[in-house]
């Protein structure tokens, strides 16, 4: 990738074997020197100078408090558990004009952070019985009281990726997209399928095309609510479009001067990139290169 990818690069140490070590994990959460994240709801709340605001334990707070790692001095970084009465929309995307104000090491640590409070809020009940459950492993992890089924969390996978057709790359728009913005098609992994099936699947369900040669490039965390994008480049066998339209608006073929074109800005240019946080700018700035 020509830079970092967004939500990649967390600066802690996850600290594994705290999350089965109660002695260790009580004496990091009494260290007067253990910070944790401020949420409003699961938007972090910016600090003074811009980046995310950490703050001494509450004791007060009798919400558990969820590891996140330890830095380089052995002091714990925590994030509380959601309230059990607030609704959290993971999906809201209100945080995103406030994500530029974060560095990249901050971004990770909060993109991880908002995937696990909102797995939380979602797993309150357990799967098997219906039971409420309780967290364990320092917050990675919920267990049942009455079956003991344990339940940790998890991400969804989803194929995001490029089809090339003799020097062109396809990009599409859902009906929700800011105006004149394409991306990369892209779409869950379902079970039973390899990346590469899901690639062509993929494509063929929602632009029509069949696809050879599907090569992996990068991931990158993505916490609306909790997906890991795979990125992927594929070879087209035609250039003949069938869209689905349920789930785009629009797709076209675009050569490099067009991609070089968006990436710059160009008001000329056919169609705007995505945000730069997002794999698919990067997908389209190397393959541009």
């Amino acid at each position: 990738m020509p830079d970092p990818l967004g939500f990649t690069g967390a600066w802690l140490d996850r600290a594994d074997q705290w999350r089965a070590d109660s002695a260790a994990l009580s004496a990091a959460l009494s260290d007067p020197r253990a910070r944790c994240l401020a949420l409003d709801g699961i938007d972090f709340v910016p600090g003074d100078g811009g980046g995310l605001r950490w703050e001494a334990l509450d004791p007060t707070d009798d919400r558990a408090a969820m590891l996140l790692g330890r830095d380089e001095r052995g002091v714990g970084y925590f994030v509380r558990e959601p309230h059990p009465a607030q609704r959290i929309d993971a999906r809201s995307r209100s945080v995103m004009r406030l994500l530029p104000l974060l560095s990249a090491q901050d971004l990770a640590l909060y993109g991880g952070a908002r995937s696990l409070v909102d797995w939380h809020a979602r797993h309150r009940f357990c799967a098997a019985c219906g039971t409420p459950t309780q967290l364990f492993r320092a917050g990675w992890g919920r267990q049942c009281g009455a079956c003991r089924a344990e339940h940790f969390p998890r991400v969804d996978p989803v194929v995001i990726m490029l089809a090339e057709y003799e020097g062109r790359v396809l990009i599409g728009r859902q009906p929700g997209f800011p105006p004149a913005v394409f991306s990369a098609l892209a779409g869950f992994v379902e079970p039973g399928e390899s990346l590469e099936e899901a690639v062509a699947r993929e494509l063929f369900e929602e632009a029509g095309i069949r696809v050879a040669d599907v090569n992996y490039v990068a991931s990158q965390p993505w916490p609306f609510p909790s997906s890991l994008m795979i990125g992927c480049r594929a070879r087209a066998l035609d250039p003949a479009l069938t869209l689905d339209e349920t789930e785009l608006e629009a797709a076209i073929w675009v050569d490099k001067a067009e991609v070089r074109a968006a990436l710059a800005g160009d008001m000329d240019a056919p169609f705007m990139v995505p945000p730069p946080l997002a794999i698919a700018r990067h997908l389209l700035e190397l393959w541009a290169t």
